[in-house]
């Protein structure tokens, strides 16, 4: 199978090429910039894209059996909005595949993302599903709960700290997945059709639980606070009035504090509690 991979050099998309390559698939990986693993090199076929400027992504699925886009805006931007990458730059690798005659359509999105128009991450995702399964073409959805090291990237300064501050009075609950475990997913069901996955590890923890595991991992005591949720609306206003971009992003990360973020197709061979114990004993050596 020749496949099309946008969005190839991030944490899943890496996952995702290796993968592709392993099984003998023929991969075309495009992404802002090409990183390099040593491992697959020359393996693939690269293209510098922008899914912004459409004319970047002509000829790319010439011959592909199927696409699959990871790409979506993850940090904070003053020039770009959720809408311009998640919605209208995958609807530009979107409109490229079916003019390239490609057949099928896999894109990663998010949990929940249909639940709440006031938060552009989601928002932005849910129109593109909904583009998707208008374009005629056979398609697969997977909404991920998040992900093992987006996790360890927000728990693990606070540990350093010596506290870590959850927010509101309520503990909610999720299943995180790794990207390798993720990864091995989207490629088990690439050939289903017209099909959403609401993806999740096979652990599930509350947030106070996960903090616990941490200082426990850290060697250190356990010291938890909770913030009042009006908190984080400070903050967001405070952000839209300077126009630092980091708005989105607050917003985003205030509704996966505030959900349950549990997906109810299991998938996974890896431990999340396993990978804290793992971040530490790496850092020890």
């Amino acid at each position: 199978m020749k496949v099309v991979l946008a969005g190839a050099f991030g944490n899943l998309g890496s996952d995702i090429l290796r993968q592709l390559i392993a099984r003998g698939d023929t991969v075309v990986a495009l992404d802002l910039k090409e990183k390099e693993i040593p491992e697959l090199k020359g393996k693939y076929e690269f293209h510098a894209i922008d899914v912004t400027k459409p004319e970047t992504l002509k000829g790319t699925c010439e011959g592909a059996d199927a696409v699959i886009t990871t790409v979506g805006l993850v940090g904070a931007s003053k020039t770009l909005t959720n809408y311009d990458i998640d919605l209208n730059g995958n609807l530009n690798l979107l409109n490229e595949a079916k003019n390239a005659g490609v057949k099928r359509f896999a894109y990663v999105s998010v949990i929940k993302c249909d639940t709440d128009p006031s938060v552009p991450m989601l928002e932005a995702k849910h129109q593109f599903e909904e583009k998707l399964k208008e374009s005629g073409l056979e398609y697969v959805i997977y909404r991920p709960t998040g992900y093992f090291y987006d996790i360890a990237h927000v728990f693990m300064p606070m540990i350093e700290k010596g506290k870590v501050t959850l927010l509101g009075r309520k503990d909610y609950p999720c299943n995180v997945i790794d990207t390798s475990d993720l990864a091995e997913f989207i490629l088990l069901h690439l050939e289903d059709n017209g099909k959403t996955y609401n993806v999740g590890g096979n652990e599930t923890y509350t947030y106070k639980e996960i903090a616990q595991m941490f200082f426990e991992a850290a060697g250190k005591k356990v010291k938890i606070s909770r913030a009042p949720v009006f908190l984080f609306d400070l903050i967001i206003r405070k952000a839209e009035k300077e126009k630092n971009g980091k708005g989105p992003i607050v917003r985003f990360s205030k509704w996966t504090l505030t959900h349950d973020l549990i997906g109810e197709d299991k998938y996974g061979k890896l431990s999340f509690k396993e990978y804290i114990k793992s971040r530490y004993s790496k850092e020890a050596k």
